[in-house]
């Protein structure tokens, strides 16, 4: 472990992308007896799943991760699984390598406890910003239970000799196996050779990362940090979290779009405002805004309802959701464009105008940040040609299209459908100092909770 002191600055400071080993602790079970102990990410678990995971069994993680209020009845659980043998300690402080596949798309990476780092050092970098609650609400996990229970989830470029020791290691017989309910494929190995450990801290120092996900755990651990400090504990394993890292360029995620469901704005009004910006096509159902009250018409001239897609609905009437991603996906290739959708009837809004551009999309950020789809949805289309606020409440997220489709439908609203941010683009926004818009998005398979726990004792 390399770090610097600043003497102007009460917390380590890393001098890169550190990751070390740690002596995990780890469920007593394997194959579908473990899998029947994880869980899902916290923000993702609903309380319909959390009842389901909680009757699963007895010991599923989720008891620790979603305690409702009893932050310290966590704690005590914690304990008394470690206590009981439930939970056991590694002998020996590794780093884990963890595959996940999943309808034949490979994932890897390494699982070890990250070296923190404020986002103005450049060595872990966010692209989300965060809010207070849900910081709140993990801070009082982490004080009461003394643990990392979940990891962050790291991206970086690299290709280099960490990704060899990883491809060899996979080569052989893992550790741990298990096939979660989602069909995900969870596999274990552990590295604790000092040989190996100091191939894969030199080759990961020069290196920076990317949050994909975790962005609140991460803010967790680093007030977790300066209030340890702060106490006078100084240097201890509060100086790392627990993190996931992926190397995005040999074996990486999976990324996909979080659509919209905008609440209070109906179809025919959504398509009748972005008429006056974009050009508007028809792909399924009645024609919502081809004659409108007011007279207006698509910004090409022509009228929303004069392309309609033969093939567009379904044959109760609905929409179909994969025939407007497909469609979606050809018109995204290099430009913008998003489909609004009642559930009935769908638009497809393509090449917003150069003026809406320059007044919408702030001059001083960046352009990576100004060329994403998900900028131009937030700041372009929902802020300034519907006029309405960005926030929970009016436009909510969710990460399938038949949900957001469904959520507006029962609302009477719209719901806005996008095409996925490329990976590429959500490194650029990050090393640019930027945040993307909240929920822009979704990377899989997400690191499965309980595979690996951190107690911060050592």
């Amino acid at each position: 472990m390399r770090l610097m002191m600043h003497a102007d600055q009460p917390v380590p400071v890393p001098a890169g992308l550190v990751l070390v080993p740690f002596r995990a602790a780890r469920f007593s079970a394997s194959g579908p007896a473990l899998a029947a102990l994880t869980s899902p990410p916290y923000d993702i678990i609903d309380d319909a799943e959390r009842a389901q995971l909680q009757a699963r069994d007895a010991h599923n993680v989720v008891r620790l991760i979603l305690p409702g209020d009893d932050y310290d009845g966590a704690a005590r659980t914690l304990q008394e699984w470690l206590d009981g043998g439930v939970l056991r300690r590694d002998d020996k402080a590794s780093i884990y390598v963890c595959e996940e596949e999943q309808d034949g798309h490979v994932q890897r990476g390494l699982i070890g406890a990250v070296a923190l780092a404020d986002p103005a050092a450049g060595i872990i970098l966010p692209h989300e910003n965060t809010m207070a609650g849900p910081v709140s609400d993990r801070l009082a996990l982490t004080r009461a239970t003394r643990a990392n229970l979940e990891p962050i989830f790291l991206l970086y470029s690299g290709g280099g000799e960490t990704s060899r020791i990883v491809s060899e290691l996979v080569a052989t017989p893992p550790q741990v196996e298990t096939t979660t309910d989602d069909g995900v494929t969870h596999r274990l190995w552990a590295i604790d050779d000092p040989k190996v450990l100091t191939s894969v801290a030199a080759d990961l120092l020069p290196r920076r990362a990317v949050i994909a996900d975790g962005h609140h755990r991460y803010a967790t651990y680093r007030q977790y940090q300066a209030e340890r400090h702060a106490a006078g504990d100084g240097s201890g394993p509060w100086d790392f979290g627990l993190a996931f890292l992926v190397d995005a360029t040999v074996s990486g995620p999976q990324v996909h779009p979080i659509h919209r469901a905008v609440i209070g704005l109906d179809l025919a009004a959504a398509v009748r405002r972005a008429a006056a910006e974009f050009t508007v096509r028809r792909l399924a159902g009645p024609d919502l805004a081809g004659r409108d009250p007011d007279g207006t018409a698509t910004r090409s001239g022509s009228e929303p309802g004069s392309a309609e897609s033969p093939a567009a609905g379904r044959s109760g009437g609905g929409v179909d959701p994969d025939h407007l991603l497909d469609e979606l996906a050809k018109a995204g290739q290099g430009a913008h464009a998003f489909v609004v959708t009642d559930g009935t009837s769908a638009y497809l809004l393509t090449e917003p105008t150069a003026a809406l551009l320059a007044r919408s999309l702030p001059a001083g950020r960046s352009a990576a940040f100004r060329r994403l789809d998900v900028t131009v949805a937030h700041l372009a289309l929902i802020v300034d040609v519907w006029g309405l606020a960005d926030t929970v409440g009016v436009v909510d997220y969710h990460h399938d299209a038949p949900a957001a489709i469904a959520a507006a439908a029962a609302a009477g609203g719209t719901a806005l459908l996008l095409n996925p941010t490329p990976v590429a683009d959500v490194t650029s926004v990050a090393e640019a100092g930027e945040r993307m818009p909240r929920k822009s998005t979704l990377f899989t398979p997400k690191p499965r909770t309980g595979l690996v726990l951190r107690p911060l004792d050592a």
